[in-house]
Protein backbone atom coordinates (compact mmCIF):
# COMPACT_ATOMS: atom_id res chain seq x y z
CA UNK A 1 0.00 0.00 0.00
CA UNK A 2 1.45 3.41 -0.94
CA UNK A 3 0.34 6.21 1.18
CA UNK A 4 -0.98 9.00 -1.80
CA UNK A 5 -3.39 10.88 0.94
CA UNK A 6 -5.88 9.99 -2.21
CA UNK A 7 -8.99 8.49 -2.04
CA UNK A 8 -8.83 5.95 -5.45
CA UNK A 9 -11.55 5.02 -7.62
CA UNK A 10 -11.50 1.37 -9.65
CA UNK A 11 -10.90 1.87 -13.09
CA UNK A 12 -14.08 -0.18 -13.93
CA UNK A 13 -16.44 2.06 -11.45
CA UNK A 14 -15.13 5.17 -13.12
CA UNK A 15 -17.59 6.08 -15.90
CA UNK A 16 -19.99 5.66 -12.98
CA UNK A 17 -18.89 8.19 -10.92
CA UNK A 18 -18.43 10.44 -13.45
CA UNK A 19 -21.75 9.87 -15.05
CA UNK A 20 -23.09 10.21 -11.42
CA UNK A 21 -22.06 14.06 -10.89
CA UNK A 22 -23.42 17.64 -12.51
CA UNK A 23 -19.92 18.85 -12.88
CA UNK A 24 -18.67 18.84 -16.27
CA UNK A 25 -22.23 19.20 -18.05
CA UNK A 26 -23.18 15.87 -16.27
CA UNK A 27 -26.82 15.22 -15.22
CA UNK A 28 -26.12 13.06 -12.32
CA UNK A 29 -27.55 13.99 -8.61
CA UNK A 30 -24.01 14.52 -7.20
CA UNK A 31 -21.81 17.85 -7.09
CA UNK A 32 -18.19 16.67 -6.97
CA UNK A 33 -16.64 12.85 -6.93
CA UNK A 34 -16.19 12.74 -3.34
CA UNK A 35 -20.02 13.22 -2.80
CA UNK A 36 -20.82 10.09 -5.31
CA UNK A 37 -17.80 8.17 -3.37
CA UNK A 38 -19.17 8.81 0.39
CA UNK A 39 -22.78 7.92 -0.66
CA UNK A 40 -21.66 4.91 -2.27
CA UNK A 41 -19.10 3.84 0.74
CA UNK A 42 -22.18 4.26 3.23
CA UNK A 43 -24.16 2.03 0.49
CA UNK A 44 -21.46 -0.58 0.63
CA UNK A 45 -21.19 -0.07 4.50
CA UNK A 46 -25.02 -0.71 5.53
CA UNK A 47 -24.86 -3.46 2.70
CA UNK A 48 -21.69 -5.23 4.31
CA UNK A 49 -20.06 -5.07 0.80
CA UNK A 50 -16.23 -4.71 0.77
CA UNK A 51 -14.46 -5.25 -3.01
CA UNK A 52 -11.03 -4.53 -3.17
CA UNK A 53 -10.26 -1.83 -6.37
CA UNK A 54 -8.41 -4.06 -8.86
CA UNK A 55 -7.08 -1.50 -11.36
CA UNK A 56 -7.33 1.94 -10.38
CA UNK A 57 -8.45 4.57 -11.98
CA UNK A 58 -5.68 6.93 -13.63
CA UNK A 59 -7.94 10.01 -14.74
CA UNK A 60 -11.72 10.96 -14.64
CA UNK A 61 -11.53 10.34 -12.01
CA UNK A 62 -8.21 10.06 -10.75
CA UNK A 63 -7.51 9.34 -7.22
CA UNK A 64 -9.29 12.11 -5.05
CA UNK A 65 -7.22 14.61 -2.94
CA UNK A 66 -7.98 13.64 0.96
CA UNK A 67 -8.60 17.86 1.62
CA UNK A 68 -11.83 17.30 -0.74
CA UNK A 69 -13.50 14.82 1.91
CA UNK A 70 -12.07 16.08 5.37
CA UNK A 71 -13.68 19.79 4.16
CA UNK A 72 -16.89 18.20 3.67
CA UNK A 73 -16.48 16.40 7.28
CA UNK A 74 -16.62 13.46 5.33
CA UNK A 75 -13.72 12.47 7.19
CA UNK A 76 -15.93 11.33 10.19
CA UNK A 77 -17.49 8.22 7.51
CA UNK A 78 -13.56 6.85 6.69
CA UNK A 79 -12.57 6.78 10.44
CA UNK A 80 -16.09 5.09 11.65
CA UNK A 81 -15.48 2.61 9.09
CA UNK A 82 -11.86 1.83 9.67
CA UNK A 83 -12.83 1.45 13.73
CA UNK A 84 -15.80 -0.64 12.61
CA UNK A 85 -13.66 -2.92 10.33
CA UNK A 86 -10.56 -3.09 12.77
CA UNK A 87 -12.53 -3.18 16.09
CA UNK A 88 -10.08 -1.11 17.29
CA UNK A 89 -10.07 2.52 18.19
CA UNK A 90 -6.28 3.36 17.69
CA UNK A 91 -6.82 2.80 13.89
CA UNK A 92 -7.34 6.70 14.47
CA UNK A 93 -3.42 7.37 15.89
CA UNK A 94 -1.29 9.40 13.56
CA UNK A 95 1.30 7.88 15.25
CA UNK A 96 1.24 4.88 13.49
CA UNK A 97 2.26 5.71 9.61
CA UNK A 98 0.12 3.01 8.38
CA UNK A 99 -3.16 3.60 10.06
CA UNK A 100 -3.92 6.28 7.22
CA UNK A 101 -3.62 3.70 3.98
CA UNK A 102 -5.46 1.29 6.35
CA UNK A 103 -8.34 3.20 7.18
CA UNK A 104 -8.42 4.63 3.36
CA UNK A 105 -8.34 0.99 1.85
CA UNK A 106 -11.25 0.25 3.89
CA UNK A 107 -13.32 3.43 2.90
CA UNK A 108 -12.47 2.73 -0.76
CA UNK A 109 -13.24 -0.55 -0.73
CA UNK A 110 -16.84 0.07 0.77
CA UNK A 111 -17.19 2.90 -1.39
CA UNK A 112 -16.27 -0.14 -4.37
CA UNK A 113 -19.12 -2.47 -3.09
CA UNK A 114 -21.64 0.55 -3.01
CA UNK A 115 -20.70 1.28 -6.79
CA UNK A 116 -21.06 -2.17 -7.65
CA UNK A 117 -24.47 -1.90 -6.02
CA UNK A 118 -25.52 1.26 -7.54
CA UNK A 119 -24.15 -0.52 -11.39
CA UNK A 120 -27.00 -2.92 -10.80
CA UNK A 121 -29.65 -0.59 -9.60
CA UNK A 122 -29.00 1.98 -11.90
CA UNK A 123 -28.58 -0.33 -15.13
CA UNK A 124 -31.39 1.17 -17.58
CA UNK A 125 -31.84 4.46 -15.81
CA UNK A 126 -32.32 7.67 -17.92
CA UNK A 127 -32.41 9.41 -14.75
CA UNK A 128 -30.26 8.48 -11.97
CA UNK A 129 -31.54 11.24 -9.62
CA UNK A 130 -35.09 9.48 -10.21
CA UNK A 131 -33.87 5.98 -9.73
CA UNK A 132 -31.80 7.00 -6.35
CA UNK A 133 -34.69 8.33 -4.79
CA UNK A 134 -36.44 5.61 -6.02
CA UNK A 135 -33.60 2.85 -4.39
CA UNK A 136 -33.45 4.94 -1.39
CA UNK A 137 -37.20 4.95 -0.58
CA UNK A 138 -37.48 1.16 -1.00
CA UNK A 139 -34.30 0.76 1.08
CA UNK A 140 -36.04 2.85 4.22
CA UNK A 141 -39.55 0.92 3.42
CA UNK A 142 -37.06 -2.60 3.63
CA UNK A 143 -35.69 -1.53 7.16
CA UNK A 144 -38.96 -1.12 8.55
CA UNK A 145 -40.59 -3.60 6.99
CA UNK A 146 -40.34 -7.04 9.52
CA UNK A 147 -41.92 -10.03 7.51
CA UNK A 148 -45.82 -10.08 6.72
CA UNK A 149 -48.53 -8.96 8.95
CA UNK A 150 -50.19 -11.46 10.63
CA UNK A 151 -53.73 -10.71 11.18
CA UNK A 152 -54.79 -14.40 12.56
CA UNK A 153 -54.67 -12.99 16.03
CA UNK A 154 -57.06 -10.55 15.75
CA UNK A 155 -59.62 -13.23 14.31
CA UNK A 156 -61.12 -15.80 16.74
CA UNK A 157 -60.97 -19.14 15.90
Amino acid sequence: MVETGRIRVAKDKADLVKALTFSDGGTGPFQTFADVIVFAAALGAKHQKRVPLGEISKREPSPIPQEQFIVRGYDALINLLAINETEDINILSFNENNNSNIRNCVFEEYANGGLEILQIELRGAVDYLERILLFLCSERFQDNYEGEFDLSKFMSH
